[in-house]
């Protein structure tokens, strides 16, 4: 199962394959915008992708009875973006928001969902290289995925018996609408953070893609509890 918005990150995700014995992607939309728009996004991955297609927002005791085939979870929730205003400004309900998706979503969602995943599979969470290098902006996005980075170690080890395995991927600056798109339509800011950037560009959304899908081959089965960054070598 992929948790996203059913566009950019999420559906790099889907339009990779899945592990050998599987048969095919159940997709769970957090509809922040649009729910026709996001579902039908959703429906027009390739044919090897999608195979449900689940709403699941504010209707968390439906999960078990749509989600019965989960074998992955992949959260992909990056639609509350950061605020970018400082710690002195954030405001109360900046940071509930920011904490009921990143953290507190990651948190029940995955607990909801956890008797469906089958022992053996893999759980991947989105966090952020926000994490590893500051932004002046950030404090609060960057506190949320952190919070999600310990979780994921929890989760290793707490999941550890059943044989699943749980990762945080971190990307760096992508070329999304994350952050209202700045950094796929500001020109100057997109060579700055590709100035900075070993690989000498910004990411794009495919190059996380299949960042995931490697976790979830049978050659990383054994990559457990870590924190795995996929920014092409920003702020080395």
């Amino acid at each position: 199962m992929i948790t996203s918005r059913a566009r950019m990150l999420g559906r790099s995700m889907r339009s990779r394959p899945r592990r050998p014995d599987a048969t095919g992607w159940n997709m769970a939309c957090n509809c922040s915008e649009s729910t026709s728009r996001s579902l039908q996004r959703a429906r027009n991955c390739s044919p090897s992708g999608v195979t449900r297609t689940l709403r699941v927002v504010r209707c968390s005791n439906r999960v078990p009875r749509l989600a019965s085939s989960c074998c992955t979870a992949v959260d992909t929730r990056a639609f509350a973006s950061p605020s970018f205003a400082s710690f002195a400004e954030t405001t109360e309900e900046q940071f509930d928001l920011l904490a009921n998706v990143h953290l507190k979503g990651t948190f029940f969602l995955t607990q909801k969902l956890l008797p469906l995943i089958a022992d053996g599979g893999r759980i991947v969470n989105t966090s952020s290289g926000l994490t590893r290098f500051s932004y002046p902006g950030a404090s609060a996005y960057a506190a949320m995925k952190g919070g999600v980075e310990v979780l994921t170690r929890y989760l290793a080890k707490e999941l550890g018996p059943r044989g699943i395995a749980v990762n945080t991927v971190a990307p760096g600056a992508i070329e999304t609408d994350f952050g209202g798109g700045t950094v796929r339509d500001n020109a100057q800011l997109n060579a700055m953070i590709a100035s900075q950037t070993a690989l000498g560009r910004v990411g794009v959304a495919d190059d996380i893609g299949g960042a995931v899908a490697a976790l979830l081959t049978d050659g990383n089965r054994w990559v457990n509890g870590q924190r795995i960054g996929v920014s092409g070598g920003v702020n080395l």
